[in-house]
């Protein structure tokens, strides 16, 4: 029998029941399709308000857009490139320092800081401090336990030179940092420390020519502008060419390396002898006034400067004062020959002592020489002859003479550091006889030891003063002079004759008189003796305290080098200019005459005629 197809089969409900039902779900459909009526609106107006929030965005970024673009585009753009630049003024070594014959006094030369870093070492710590100690001049044992004492940044040298370093590196050793800088190297350590002084950590000068020639010896080097990537690394593409390009100038100076030696070995072997406190020793050309030598001692290595005594840095005889005793008597001699109140053959009666005012003047020793002439007042020192013969002079005109010597004045060297002369004022001077009489043997007013030799300078070249300088330009390395220093003009003050006639003098002070301890066979030597008292800061002098000296000019036929030697405080009874200074000139002056290839001035052992 045929099944009939399937249907779908409802429960048996009453009639009503069914229409209920029916009721209900056309109900239900039609508050659905009334709540779908009132979204619509609603659905609608938060499309438009997302609509309008894009396109404000959009008008916004365009506003921006063209702020950037346009309104600040330019400042942006400058701003970019600022920081994508940099300005960077490469290191340049300072200029080195020679002497006149190319002999090197300073350079820079490159050194380099050297770390351990133990916990980086591919070999064991006793390996390495093997390798190293004998390049470092360490004991292996003291590396070792330095390398104990931290894992990282040990500092082992701070100054270790290149062909060092370079041999470190060769080693290959992991651990070891090696820094470059520069330092200034000084080899001839302590022997031109007086002139060329030294520069400190910041590579700024401190004293000498390092100080005072600061402009000459750094390099101009000009900033340039590189670009950096994003890392900040310099990008040498885009550096300009030849921007580490520099110079080979070099500050040359009028010292001669070999006469300083000279001067600076006798200078310390009569201070030992004689137990001085200090010493100094000038070589100068009268004709220009160039410095051939400059010694101060005790002096320091500038190599060293840290461990050196601060008051030392400053030259003393260009920044002390002293009195300079019977070293100035040939220039009294030669204002009193200029005024013509004098004649070379003129006499006086030194009966040893002699009364100025309320004072009482007495010659060194309470010696009397009776009557002597000019010649013979230099060769004696007498204190009473120059005393006769300066008052001779007007006061006032003997004054006005003091300044134009140029007492009371600086120099304008070219080292650092310099003090003017002292000299009282022409009131008080002339207030009292007592003033000048002192004056006329080298005592109540002071200078400096450099000024002295400039005004003797002046009797050796025919009456000048001259400006005593140390630098003589910066040079190349083919000698080339590129730059040299405009000096003063020469102010002539004496006569030739007079000049010549004071020279003639002093020669018989070498000759005949205190000066004899400076006598060199075949040469004809000028010079004066000088032994006194040193002034003290309360007023008055030093009690068993002096300074000795000896300035010699030669050769006193054509007269050209002053030399000064001085020291200060030496002990003994026997402790005299003659004895003290001259001997050191006359090392000086031997040293001096191969130098400058002197000719002699008389067959040797001849016995100079005064």
């Amino acid at each position: 029998m045929r099944k009939s197809p399937s249907r779908i089969k409802f429960r048996n409900l009453p009639s009503s029941g069914f229409k209920k039902q029916q009721k209900a779900s056309v109900r239900a459909l039609e508050k659905i399709a009334s709540s779908t009526q009132d979204q619509t609106p609603n659905t609608k107006s938060r499309l438009f308000m997302v609509w309008g929030v894009l396109v404000a965005a959009g008008f916004g970024l365009a506003v921006n857009l063209y702020q950037l673009q346009i309104v600040r585009g330019p400042k942006l753009t400058q701003k970019a490139r600022n920081q994508q630049m940099v300005n960077l003024r490469p290191f340049m070594p300072r200029r080195p320092v020679i002497d006149r014959t190319n002999n090197v006094l300073a350079l820079d030369r490159p050194v380099y800081t050297i770390y351990a870093h133990p916990k980086l070492f591919n070999k064991s710590q006793s390996d390495i401090a093997n390798e190293l100690a004998p390049i470092l001049n360490k004991d292996t044992a003291d590396l070792e336990k330095i390398f104990q004492s931290k894992k990282s940044g040990i500092l082992l040298s701070s100054a270790l030179p290149e062909e060092l370093a370079d041999r470190i590196s060769s080693l290959h050793l992991d651990g070891l940092e090696l820094i470059q800088k520069y330092s200034r190297l000084y080899p001839q350590q302590d022997l031109v420390a007086d002139v060329v002084g030294y520069v400190n950590l910041d590579r700024r000068g401190q004293a000498g020519v390092e100080y005072s020639q600061e402009k000459l010896l750094e390099r101009s080097g000009q900033t340039v502008r590189m670009s950096r990537a994003g890392n900040g690394a310099l990008m040498p593409d885009h550096a300009p060419e030849g921007f580490l390009h520099f110079d080979d100038l070099r500050l040359q100076l009028t010292i001669d390396s070999r006469l300083q030696r000279s001067a600076r070995l006798a200078l310390k072997e009569q201070m030992k002898k004689f137990g001085a406190k200090r010493g100094a020793v000038i070589v100068m050309d009268a004709w220009d006034g160039s410095l051939l030598a400059l010694v101060s001692q005790p002096t320091y290595n500038p190599n060293e400067y840290s461990k050196a005594d601060i008051s030392l840095f400053k030259n003393w005889v260009v920044a002390d004062l002293y009195e300079p005793g019977s070293t100035f008597k040939p220039l009294n001699v030669a204002i009193a020959l200029e005024n013509g109140v004098i004649k070379p053959d003129d006499t006086f009666n030194d009966p040893g002592s002699i009364q100025v005012a309320d004072r009482i003047i007495k010659n060194a020793e309470n010696k009397r020489y009776g009557r002597i002439n000019v010649a013979q007042v230099l060769q004696h020192s007498s204190n009473i002859g120059m005393v006769q013969i300066i008052q001779r002079l007007q006061p006032s005109v003997y004054y006005n003479w003091l300044e134009r010597l140029g007492l009371g004045q600086g120099i304008q060297t070219d080292l650092p550091f310099e003090v003017a002369s002292q000299l009282k004022s022409q009131e008080e001077f002339t207030a009292s006889p007592i003033e000048a009489a002192t004056t006329s043997f080298g005592q109540g007013f002071s200078l400096t030891p450099l000024q002295l030799v400039q005004m003797h300078a002046a009797l050796a070249n025919g009456g000048k003063l001259v400006t005593p300088h140390i630098v003589r330009g910066l040079i190349d390395t083919k000698g080339h002079m590129h730059y040299s220093p405009t000096l003063p003009a020469p102010r002539q003050i004496f006569s030739t004759a007079t000049t010549q006639k004071v020279v003639e003098m002093m020669e018989t002070v070498v000759s005949q008189g205190t000066g004899k301890a400076s006598q060199i066979p075949g040469y004809r030597i000028a010079g004066k003796t000088g032994t006194a008292q040193v002034a003290s800061r309360a007023g008055g002098y030093l009690s068993n305290a002096k300074i000795t000296s000896f300035v010699g000019i030669l050769p006193a036929e054509s007269p050209r080098y002053v030399v000064l030697a001085l020291v200060d405080e030496p002990k003994g009874e026997n402790a005299f200019g003659s004895t003290v200074a001259a001997p050191i000139a006359k090392a000086v002056m031997e040293a001096l005459i191969p130098i400058e290839q002197i000719p002699p001035s008389m067959p040797v052992n001849s016995v100079p005629v005064p």
